[in-house]
């Protein structure tokens, strides 16, 4: 029995009572069934209310899934993109943020971000990023049981994004926790409020380390967004720092989850395991099966600026939209044998780094992580063992799992 099939199945029946709000319900429970019940018989459905949050509109197949991301005239991501701001009614980074904000701005801060992002630099990361993975597996193997999601998943994601920032290495371990808890969590009592002070004190140290940068001539990230402009005027404090947030937020947490992911799928799938090791596998190929599989954004969402038909229905302005990856990544329409780990997969146009003119600035830099992750699992590694239950994130945006007690045996 795959490890992951622990995990109590929902009954597909029971979707109409189902809150998909509920980080418990996510972390707790198997939802392939209502995600294909969902698929099948209701592409867009109408998630009631509850509690105190309004209703809003669910999408789970592939080919919406896309329309929507393609859109942002009619799908505007100003309101919010996760569900968290959406149902609240508003973002406090909308207009600072790239990822909440749409048009013109959207587009020049995000060039200023891209242009310093060079082949040269992916370079250089390449290295720095395939020599610490190794240097961790060797640990791991010379510990032989350990915890891949803390002893070596955790650890290349954080150091990789506060290189690109110039974080001192003594504050790296405060923003690794920080940067955990704004927005996923992986003990159930995590609170709302919790996530909130997390976010506030991230912001708060980007602010000072900003204002350090100001006039200075370093390449790393904060140093180029507090010293550009956009036609003739400086960036604001705000958006700098709100954008410094987005880059730890996408590029730490995500990439964890999907290294420690790939660990145990290719635990839970021996032959596509023999397959890695024996090079018959494309690591290529792999990359993206395992970006498919793990999808660590669960979902993105959108506010409907007009009235448009998606899925067989009406969605009306104003309304509430959340795309569900965790869903669009397994509709049987677009992949073929979608529930099976194949790592020879072709074509894969996962959504996982969503698509359109939001598609994600990190998306090279996350299957670097990853290549690196499986070339040394390939090259060192002989065997995986599961030595304990797997600890699942809990979120309602973030997905996957975050702890995996393995035994590791050297090649």
């Amino acid at each position: 029995m795959r490890v992951s099939q622990l995990l109590p199945e929902l009954d597909p029946d029971q979707v109409e009572t189902l809150d998909l709000t509920s980080p418990t319900v996510h972390a707790e429970h198997d939802l392939s069934a209502v995600w294909r019940r969902l698929r099948s018989d209701h592409p867009l459905y109408w998630h009631p209310p509850r509690d105190q949050n309004p209703g809003f509109w669910v999408i789970t197949r592939h080919a919406d899934a896309l329309s929507v991301f393609r859109d942002s005239q009619r799908f505007t991501s100003t309101s919010g993109n996760v569900l968290e701001t959406l149902l609240v009614g508003s973002d406090s980074a909308t207009g600072k943020m790239l990822a909440v904000t749409d048009g013109s701005r959207h587009t020049e801060v995000r060039r200023i971000i891209t242009t310093a992002l060079t082949p040269a630099v992916f370079d250089r990361l390449e290295k720095r990023i395939e020599g610490q993975v190794r240097q961790l597996m060797a640990r791991a193997l010379e510990r032989g049981q350990c915890d891949f999601g803390d002893d070596v998943a955790a650890q290349v994601p954080l150091a990789t994004i506060c290189d690109m920032l110039a974080v001192p290495d003594a504050d790296r371990p405060y923003i690794h926790r920080l940067g955990s808890s704004s927005v996923s969590s992986h003990e159930p009592a995590h609170t709302t409020t919790n996530a909130w002070t997390s976010k506030n004190e991230i912001l708060a140290y980007f602010i000072e380390l900003a204002e350090e940068r100001r006039g200075g001539s370093g390449d790393d990230l904060v140093t180029i967004l507090a010293n550009a402009d956009v036609r003739g005027r400086p960036l604001g404090t705000d958006e700098i720092v709100f954008n410094c947030y987005s880059l730890i937020l996408g590029g730490d947490e995500t990439t964890r989850l999907a290294m420690t992911g790939a660990v145990l799928a290719l635990a839970e799938n021996p032959e596509q395991w023999q397959e890695l090791q024996r090079g018959e596998a494309g690591l290529d190929s792999a990359v993206e099966e395992v970006l498919r599989w793990t999808t660590p954004s669960r979902h993105l969402g959108r506010l409907a600026t007009e009235p448009v038909e998606v899925g067989g229905g009406r969605i009306e302005a104003g309304d509430v939209v959340t795309v569900w990856l965790a869903s669009a990544n397994f509709d049987e329409r677009e992949f073929s044998h979608s529930e099976r780990f194949l790592l020879d997969r072709t074509p894969n146009r996962h959504l996982t780094f969503a698509y359109g003119p939001h598609f994600c600035l990190g998306a090279r830099l996350g299957r670097i992580q990853l290549a690196a992750t499986l070339t040394a699992l390939r090259d060192m590694v002989a065997g995986i063992e599961v030595t304990g239950s797997p600890k699942r994130v809990y979120s309602n945006f973030l997905g996957g799992t975050c702890n995996l007690p393995v035994l590791l045996k050297a090649r």
